[in-house]
This record gives structure tokens, C-alpha cells and sequence, in this order.
């Protein structure tokens, strides 16, 4: 796993980095930074949401496949 907090910005994540929002209990990938927030977007896409980094801590590996796995098993069930 590589290290996606960067080190000289205290606790914030790194831009595409996959990450948990511990208040709203939803994984997102950062998008951008703006202020004090943190703009996540689910991994496969959607609409983004703020987040206060102190709020977010990066996904394992296992966390990361069992999201894209969960979102693409979710796809699958939409009329399409």
C-alpha cells in the first residue's frame, strides 16, 4: 500500500487517493482541496461531498477492491 496522506500537508490526502470518511461511513476518491475541506467522489463516480480530513483515513488494498467490487456489483442490478 502506498502511503496516500502526504507528509508535509499534516493529515491531508493526496489528490486520487482512495480513502474512508469516517462521519458519513462512505468511501471516496479526493478530487481537490479547497479551505479546510476535502472534496471526495465515490470511486466510481457520482457527486462529490466535502469532508474535514481529520475525518478521513486511507483505504487498505482489501478495503479498496471490496469497495469497487460492492459499487460494481451495484451497477450490475440498475435497469440498464
Amino acid at each position: 500500500m502506498t502511503d496516500d496522506i502526504s507528509p508535509d500537508a499534516g493529515r491531508i490526502p493526496r489528490i486520487g487517493a482512495a480513502v474512508r470518511d469516517t462521519v458519513r461511513d462512505r468511501v471516496g476518491r479526493v478530487m481537490g482541496h479547497v479551505g479546510p475541506y476535502v472534496q471526495l467522489r465515490p470511486l466510481t463516480g457520482g457527486r462529490e461531498w466535502d469532508a474535514e480530513p481529520l475525518h478521513l483515513r486511507p483505504l487498505t488494498p482489501s478495503e479498496l477492491l471490496s469497495a469497487l467490487v460492492a459499487e460494481a456489483n451495484a451497477r450490475s442490478r440498475q435497469p440498464g
